[in-house]
């Protein structure tokens, strides 16, 4: 099949298409869930980077290694205040955007 005769889609359109545009109810929840699990990774990542176990991260804020491990895998029932415990404990700053809509 010759190039000039497909049809290229960029990765919002198709978003738009299966998901709906952004502020409809199931791409908001896309969003929200994308943004928890790359919470995650940076998490598992940045500990990494500071050569720590999850057995030392845990014994660091006063939780388990399991609760570490599932919330480098993801971190959808996290609370803020174990966000901020875990990168305090990694000397990592967290800064928080919020936009209000009108």
């Amino acid at each position: 099949m010759d190039t000039k005769d497909m049809k290229f889609h960029d990765f919002e359109d198709l978003k738009d298409k299966y998901l709906g545009i952004p502020g409809t109810e199931k791409r908001e929840q896309y969003e929200f869930d994308l943004k928890l699990d790359i919470l995650g990774e940076m998490i598992k990542q940045t500990r990494k980077e500071r050569n720590l176990t999850q057995q030392e991260l845990g014994d660091m804020i006063g939780v388990k290694k399991s609760e570490i491990s599932k919330l480098e895998r993801n971190a959808r029932n996290m609370t803020i205040s174990t966000v901020l415990k875990i990168f305090h404990a990694l000397k990592a700053n967290v800064k928080f955007k919020i936009e209000l809509g009108d």
